[in-house]
């Protein structure tokens, strides 16, 4: 997750697209009789007015529209930094759009008329895919600023524990006691508030 960070809140957003009058309406009543708040859009470009920084969310889209495909518009929420997960709908679309959408990370792509549990099953996916990434995010940003903490040796442990340094080998490398080793090693993972070092390597992995 990149970009701005979506406020995250107790419903559960849906960003209907499709321009469609008739389909954009039908959607957004079963949706909304469901419990979640729904924001129906006629077109992309009028959708990418509007900030998206709440969470969970999922865009339901159409992948044919007179301004916008809906490839383009999967391509323009990357390029912004809210890979927000996306279902497509069409009732027409060629396999090469299809093949694009999923690499570029689309949770289901349905041909319509498509049954309503199919969609329903992909929106739930999708918001759960969303909550997780959401929930990645601030925990590696919550990481990144307790490594700003850091003094500069225990940033130095902090690096060699991220490239699998036993006590052992960091007492060599940093000519220092083994005892001191194990102190700083225990103070590197306190601060973080990390319980093991897998956690620290995978956000290690991850930090900019």
């Amino acid at each position: 997750m990149t970009g701005k960070a979506a406020i995250h809140d107790v419903l559960k957003h849906v960003f209907l697209i499709e321009d469609d009058a008739s389909m954009r309406a039908t959607l957004t009543s079963l949706l909304e009789f469901l419990g979640y708040r729904v924001y129906p859009f006629a077109s992309a470009i009028e959708f990418l007015k509007i900030p998206l920084h709440v969470a969970p969310a999922v865009v339901i889209t159409d992948m044919r529209m007179p301004d916008m495909t809906g490839v383009e518009l999967q391509a323009e929420l990357i390029k912004r930094g809210r890979e927000v997960p996306i279902i497509f709908i069409s009732a027409e679309s060629t396999v090469a759009q299809s093949i694009t959408a999923m690499k570029q990370g689309a949770i289901e792509f349905l041909v319509k008329p498509f049954e309503r549990d199919a969609l329903l099953d992909a929106v739930i996916k999708a918001l759960d895919i969303d909550a997780n990434n959401m929930r990645s995010y601030v925990e590696q940003k919550a990481f990144e600023e307790h490594v700003k903490a850091l003094a500069p040796r225990e940033l130095e442990v902090l690096e060699l524990l991220a490239l699998g340094f036993s006590n052992a080998e960091i007492q060599e490398k940093l000519q220092i006691s083994l005892y001191t080793a194990k102190q700083y090693k225990a103070q590197v993972m306190r601060k973080l508030h990390l319980r093991s070092l897998a956690q620290l390597i995978a956000f290690k992995k991850r930090a900019k």
